[in-house]
């Protein structure tokens, strides 16, 4: 039986935590998932962070037999240059926001296989003409969390530990204004996560970044691609998948 009482945990974070229930309907969905993978009277969010994403990864596998970050990986590593050449061929046309995310992946010097997936995910909303600016949240390790996540539907939350340099402490993902997973690698952990997550659990993808989503539906992971829209069919053909 899942414990009736899910406690959320902000502490593990920033700031200074609190614990308290969710309201929303997609939290308690969430809440639940985990909860009933749980052995305690009373789940905690980031107690165990590791066997949340376990719990993802392996429900996911069991709706689509695909291995999840494994899936998402192989697909960033052989087809991310083909993003970013995507990107650039066209990168005026989206404005300086694209022109910004590619001169900050020019200026990497280290771990630059890392940062070409980031900039090839971060880049995904921009090239199908979507706003990420309430998706992609960041934040500083001393920062107080709450304003920051507050209103937030679905989001990815990138900590910071220096701002000067972009330093990542930490990623994590946020739904209805809360963390419900952390201690995250690197973006495209994340991410994989973030869609794992939605797609198993047969939640809706955020509005805003609904293109984003169906992309990384039916072309990382080749599911349900018949039913896909003529942007996310576009940027297919362009692969040359």
């Amino acid at each position: 039986m899942c414990p009736s009482d899910i406690l959320w945990s902000r502490n593990r974070v920033v700031g200074a935590g609190q614990t308290f229930a969710p309201a929303g309907s997609l939290s308690v969905v969430v809440g639940n998932f985990f909860a009933c993978a749980s052995s305690d009277d009373a789940f905690t969010w980031g107690k165990r962070s590791s066997e949340e994403h376990i719990r993802i990864s392996k429900e996911f596998h069991r709706v689509t037999s695909k291995d999840l970050l494994g899936t998402f990986n192989a697909f960033l590593d052989k087809f991310g240059p083909g993003l970013l050449k995507i990107y650039r061929s066209k990168k005026g046309a989206f404005g300086q926001e694209m022109e910004d995310l590619l001169d900050q992946l020019d200026d990497q010097t280290s771990d630059i296989v890392s940062h070409r997936k980031t900039a090839a995910l971060r880049g995904l909303p921009i090239y199908l003409r979507e706003d990420a600016t309430t998706f992609f949240l960041k934040c500083l390790d001393t920062d107080i969390l709450a304003p920051v996540v507050q209103g937030a539907s679905v989001a990815i939350l990138s900590v910071l530990h220096d701002e000067a340099d972009n330093t990542v402490r930490d990623q994590a993902v946020v739904l209805e204004g809360d963390i419900v997973l952390h201690n995250i690698p690197n973006l495209s952990t994340a991410m994989a996560y973030l869609f794992g997550l939605l797609y198993a659990l047969n939640i809706d993808y955020p509005k805003q970044m609904r293109y984003s989503f169906e992309a990384i539906q039916t072309i990382f992971f080749s599911l349900g691609g018949s039913r896909c829209s003529q942007r996310t069919r576009s940027l297919k053909a362009k692969l040359v998948l």
